[in-house]
């Protein structure tokens, strides 16, 4: 595997590592159907192979590996139905947090999320996809975290986390990764005047738009395999 190498302080070795590799599958340099190769990820995170399969085991509860027996580990690769119905899910969830944060967000809150809009259109005028998403999920985790249900956050980051590597590469059409910088400061405006419906509607229509284009992916992405077919 090509790539730099990103060791990894020994605290907290697997829980380390499986960020770092839930990092290598969001941005594509593990592929949905990527088999592991236990050898190469270990000298690449400068880790053991006892913390590696634990990581394994982290991100497999995740949703983000499937542990083949005799065969190892393995990227997930979601079918078009698996991704149509967890977005749909993950509208709703999303609906629901930004109708409850609004109606709990405080000025400090607003500060910090203004902070990382910035950080995020500062991210998106230097076309760097990677700072941007990170700022970006912030933004999503943040909105969960005010509605405070825990029901509801675990459930949204449980799901979510399946869905990440499709949202970063949704990104990837210019048009379509403007208008989402668009979106998100309807979002902060809406959060900003406490309008719950409001914001519950834009982040609804946010989500179906990312189903919209990832499902447009998959199916140019079909084409190729088919040769147009």
């Amino acid at each position: 595997m090509d790539g730099m190498t990103l060791p990894i302080a020994r605290s907290s070795l697997p829980e380390a590592a499986a960020e770092r590799l839930r990092t290598l599958i969001i941005e594509g340099e593990l592929p949905p159907g990527a088999r592991l190769n236990e050898r190469e990820l270990s000298e690449r995170l400068g880790v053991s192979r006892t913390p590696l399969r634990e990581a394994f085991r982290m991100l497999a509860a995740d949703g983000l590996l499937v542990q083949l027996p005799n065969r190892g580990a393995q990227v997930v690769s979601l079918s078009r139905e698996d991704v149509r119905h967890a977005f749909e899910v993950m509208a709703a969830l999303e609906g629901l947090a930004g109708e409850l944060a609004a109606a709990r967000v405080t000025d400090a809150d607003l500060e910090v999320l203004r902070g990382l809009q910035h950080e995020m259109e500062q991210a998106h005028a230097c076309r760097d996809l990677p700072t941007y998403y990170r700022a970006n999920r912030a933004i999503h985790d943040r909105i969960n975290a005010l509605a405070g249900n825990p029901i509801l956050t675990h459930s949204f980051r449980t799901l979510n986390a399946r869905l990440h590597a499709l949202r970063f590469r949704s990104n990837l059409v210019r048009t379509k990764w403007d208008r989402a910088v668009e979106e998100h400061r309807e979002m902060i405006e809406a959060l900003s005047a406490r309008d719950g419906e409001r914001l519950r509607n834009l982040l609804v229509e946010h989500v179906r738009t990312k189903l919209r284009t990832v499902l447009e992916t998959m199916d140019d992405q079909m084409k190729c395999v088919t040769g147009g077919k």
